[in-house]
C-alpha cells in the first residue's frame, strides 16, 4: 500500500502529462528529470514553489485558522501534515475549514474525529513552506512574525484573515451589564460583542494590527495565570459601530 504522498503526487502527475510519460516516471528519478516532468510534478504541491501561486483568499483565512488551532506534524521521509482541530459544535467550521485547506493545496483533505473536536488535515513535503511559523515548541513559546509575502497577503485580504482568526481563538458573545436605578430596582443591558483570547503576545498583535487597519475600535487586557507563559491576551470589540462591522464579514459561529 503506497503512502498518501506517493498516491496524491501520482494522480496529480497524470492530468498534467500525457500518460505515457507518466508511465516513464515509476521508473525512477533518472527518467523523470530526462524527460523534464520532476518540476511538472511539483507545482501542484506548492504554491510556493512554483509558478502557479497561492489562493490568496482562502490562505488567509486558513492562516487565521492555523496560527490560533492549527500545527504541522512529521510523519516520516520528510513527509508532514497541517492539522486545525474545530470543535464538533461548529459543524459549519469544520466544513468552511475543510474548502480553505483544498482551495490553498491541490491536496486530498480528510478528517479525523476526536472527543469533543474534528481534526481537518491534509499530508504533504511542504506545509512548512506555505507557514514557515512553523517551528519546534508551541506557538505562544517562540516568536511569531509573518513573512513580507504573508503579510502582503493578511494586507490585501485582511477580513479573511480575522475572521480566521475569531473562527479558531474568539467567539461573538452576548454581554450582560446589571445597573443598579435609582429607585432601587435593577436593570439589565445586553449587546453583543466579539472576543478573542490567545497567549501568544505575537498572535494577539496580528490581530489587533489587522482590525486596526480595518478601522475596527478594540480594547486588549491581560488576562494573569500560572505559570507566567499561560497569561491570556484578550482583544474585546464591543463598540456598536465595530460589532456591526464584524457582521459584515464575520459573524457568528455556524
Amino acid at each position: 500500500m503506497y503512502s498518501r504522498e506517493i498516491v496524491d503526487e501520482t494522480t496529480s502527475l497524470r492530468r498534467r502529462v500525457p500518460i505515457h510519460a507518466s508511465g516513464r516516471r515509476h521508473h525512477g528519478k533518472r527518467h523523470a528529470r530526462a524527460i523534464g516532468t520532476e518540476h511538472v510534478a511539483r507545482g501542484p504541491y506548492c504554491p510556493r514553489c512554483s509558478e502557479e501561486g497561492l489562493d490568496e483568499e482562502a490562505y488567509a483565512y486558513l492562516l487565521g485558522l492555523y496560527l490560533g488551532d492549527g500545527y504541522i506534524g512529521a510523519i516520516s521521509k520528510g513527509v508532514s501534515y497541517l492539522s486545525i482541530a474545530c470543535c464538533d459544535t461548529w459543524p459549519g467550521l469544520i466544513e468552511e475549514c475543510e474548502k480553505a485547506m483544498a482551495r490553498v493545496f491541490p491536496k486530498s483533505v480528510f478528517k479525523v474525529h476526536r472527543e469533543g473536536c474534528t481534526e481537518v488535515k491534509a499530508t504533504s513535503k511542504h506545509w512548512p513552506c506555505v507557514f514557515p511559523q512553523h517551528g519546534p515548541g508551541r506557538k505562544h513559546e517562540r516568536r511569531i512574525v509573518l513573512e513580507p509575502w504573508q503579510r502582503r497577503i493578511v494586507d490585501e485580504h485582511t477580513g479573511p484573515f480575522v475572521r480566521g482568526l475569531i473562527h479558531s481563538d474568539g467567539s461573538r458573545l452576548t454581554n450582560r451589564v446589571r445597573k443598579k436605578l435609582p429607585d432601587g430596582g435593577v436593570r439589565i443591558y445586553a449587546y453583543p460583542r466579539y472576543q478573542f483570547v490567545n497567549v501568544s503576545s505575537d498572535i494577539a498583535g496580528l490581530f489587533t494590527h489587522a482590525l486596526d487597519r480595518l478601522d475596527i475600535a478594540w480594547r486588549a487586557h491581560v488576562s494573569r495565570r500560572e505559570p507566567r507563559h499561560r497569561n491570556a491576551h484578550i482583544v474585546s470589540i464591543s463598540r456598536r459601530d465595530a460589532v456591526a462591522r464584524m457582521d459584515d464579514f464575520v459573524g457568528p459561529k455556524y
